[in-house]
Order: C-alpha cells, then sequence, then structure tokens
C-alpha cells in the first residue's frame, strides 16, 4: 500500500521507528472494548521487538488479552529542531505468563505512573510499524475553519 505525504513530511524506516519509540515512555494504547474502540495513556518499554506495559485488572487488560489486536501510538518533538514525528505500533497482545517470563519482563524496571495495583504485563507483538517525520508548523499559520471567514467590520 502506498501513502502520499506532502514534501516535508518524511515516512521513517523501521529502525527508526523503533528508535523513536525509545526514545519516550508515553503512548496511547487502542484497544476494542465491549466492540468500541477505547484509548487509554500508558507508559512502555521497548524490549527487543516487542512493547510492555504494565496494568491492572479493568478494561485495558480485557481489552488487551488473549492475543487481542491492539494499536499503539507514541510521538515526540526535538525542541532544537522542531521536528514532530509520530509512530503507530500494530500488533497482538498477550499477558505475559509463567514464572521465567514474569520475572524476566519484571527486570525492565517499568513502573506505571499511576498508583494501584498494577501486577499484569503486557506484551505488544507487532504485526506493522509505521512512522513519520515532520516541521512543526508554526501556531500562527495553523488552519481553522475560521480562517477563511469574513472579518467583520470593526464598526
Amino acid at each position: 500500500m502506498s501513502h502520499e505525504t506532502a514534501p516535508d513530511i518524511q515516512n521513517l524506516e523501521h529502525h527508526e521507528c523503533w528508535a523513536m519509540l525509545r526514545t519516550v515512555s508515553v503512548g496511547r494504547l487502542a484497544v476494542l472494548a465491549d466492540g468500541r474502540p477505547d484509548i487509554f495513556p500508558i507508559n512502555y518499554t521497548v524490549d527487543g521487538g516487542t512493547l510492555v506495559f504494565r496494568t491492572g485488572e479493568g478494561t485495558k487488560l480485557a481489552g488487551a488479552s488473549e492475543g487481542a489486536a491492539v494499536a499503539l501510538e507514541a510521538d515526540g518533538v526535538d525542541p532544537d529542531t522542531a521536528l514532530a514525528w509520530s509512530v503507530v505500533v500494530k500488533g497482538i497482545a498477550e499477558v505475559v505468563t509463567g514464572t521465567d517470563q514474569v520475572l524476566a519482563t519484571a527486570e525492565l524496571y517499568l513502573f506505571p505512573w499511576q498508583a494501584g495495583k498494577k501486577d499484569a504485563f503486557v506484551r505488544i507483538a507487532p504485526d506493522s510499524i509505521t512512522g513519520r517525520r515532520f516541521k512543526v508548523t508554526e501556531p500562527l499559520t495553523w488552519w481553522t475553519q475560521l480562517s477563511g471567514a469574513a472579518k467583520a467590520s470593526p464598526e
């Protein structure tokens, strides 16, 4: 599938996407919950060619269990270059089980920001990873619905 992009948007190579994902620890996890999409902020870590996060019982864990299809989006901005990036990972989520796997995953030093019992580790095995980099536009040049509206007379 080919994606057309504006000249100032650069599609990231696979290895660049992984490099960007390693520079931040917060993303947004998209899952299906009761047949509807839902999105949760999570903190994650890269572990080899997978992503891992911790969570507790609830909608997020239910939506990211038993081989569920999920998506994770993370992004950032380099303040020195004003270049922004965005990476989307799509894949299958599995709760980490088995004593050896849980102990190995616990060594990742992945600590949730929110307090509470978060004893489930979930691993996302990607089947698709895409990303792009682009220059951040000055806020005064952003187009809005009012950009083309006729201006009222100051009278």
